[in-house]
């Protein structure tokens, strides 16, 4: 018998080999990008946006409150039921089917929705972030929703997140919440140095707010067709010198020369004895290299910084 066959077998970190559901991902990430879109619109910004991030739930992915004039709504991707949720303060509810349909069709009902509501937003129709955008309103291509792995992929976000927040929890210095960005389609938490770091010529507006500080991130991407399968990963920006060299933990992590990023498998996390220590492995290995080579001030920004340091900084 093969002892990591039978982890894999029994983790509750459920299996997401993305040649079974990428028409599933695929078309999940533009209807999460119309409801950040509304986010965007009507919320005030928040340092890095993370103002318009989506969050993790007891029941999938939750836009959380959004202000519209006296009154405030909530949008949530529920995974167990199947059904994208609507509820306003004033008390009304709606709600619309997670079902096999086109991109255009659900964008259709979605606008429907939230006018019945006298919600009177306006989004860019065009999707971000991917490669051969087609506008919500014209996309007849993507069409797939299977509900097994939708709640799949819920789940795993559900096994991760409490691990996310944990490694939050350490650092005493500026950090992000633990969140969802639905440009990217990734789970992100993002610690800061507190210093401004160089500007990046030629960079967005998105790129130039996102990156303004020194960070040192750590996420979890679920992957994409024809680039990578689901992983997590762990970037320092600005990069120290020495980091893509540093030695880091589980042995299964490599960095990646392209994306200049570290990379642990999603399915090497899932077959281990214990998911959650090697992801926090992970994540505070990561970080122990990029603080210190960075030259971060870590005795003020860290709980229990000596015994952070000592883990392998």
């Amino acid at each position: 018998m093969n002892p990591e066959a039978t982890r894999a077998e029994e983790s509750p970190w459920p299996a997401l080999p993305l040649e079974e559901w990428e028409p599933t991902r695929a078309t999940l990430h533009l209807w999460t990008q119309m409801a950040g879109k509304v986010k965007l619109a009507l919320c005030p910004l928040i340092n890095h946006w993370w103002g318009v991030a989506l969050h993790v739930n007891s029941r999938g992915l939750t836009t959380e409150a959004i202000p519209c004039g006296e009154r405030v709504f909530e949008m949530q991707f529920d995974f167990v039921k199947h059904a994208l949720e609507f509820k306003c303060s004033d008390g009304q509810r709606r709600e619309m089917k997670l079902e096999a349909r086109s991109v255009a069709d659900f964008y259709a009902e979605f606008m429907k929705t939230l006018a019945s509501f006298g919600i009177d937003v306006k989004i860019w129709p065009m999707p971000v972030e991917i490669k051969n955008p087609i506008r919500f309103d014209q996309d007849r291509v993507h069409a797939s929703y299977d509900p097994e792995y939708a709640n799949r992929f819920w789940r795993a976000l559900l096994s991760m997140t409490p691990v996310l927040e944990d490694f939050r929890a350490r650092f005493l210095g500026k950090s992000s919440p633990v969140h969802f960005f639905w440009g990217s389609f990734d789970l992100a938490v993002t610690r800061f140095s507190g210093r401004r770091a160089p500007e990046r010529p030629g960079a967005d507006r998105v790129t130039r707010e996102a990156y303004s500080h020194e960070v040192i991130s750590v996420g979890f991407w679920p992957g994409t067709e024809g680039v990578s399968d689901a992983a997590f990963y762990a970037y320092a920006a600005p990069e120290p010198a020495g980091f893509a060299e540093s030695p880091v933990r589980p042995k299964a992590a490599f960095y990646g020369n392209e994306m200049q990023e570290f990379f642990l498998p999603y399915e090497e996390v899932r077959r281990s004895e214990s998911p959650e220590q090697a992801l926090m492995d992970f994540a505070q290995s990561t970080y122990d290299r990029g603080a210190t080579l960075g030259k971060w001030d870590r005795a003020a920004l860290e709980r229990n910084a000596g015994a952070s340091q000592e883990l392998g900084a």
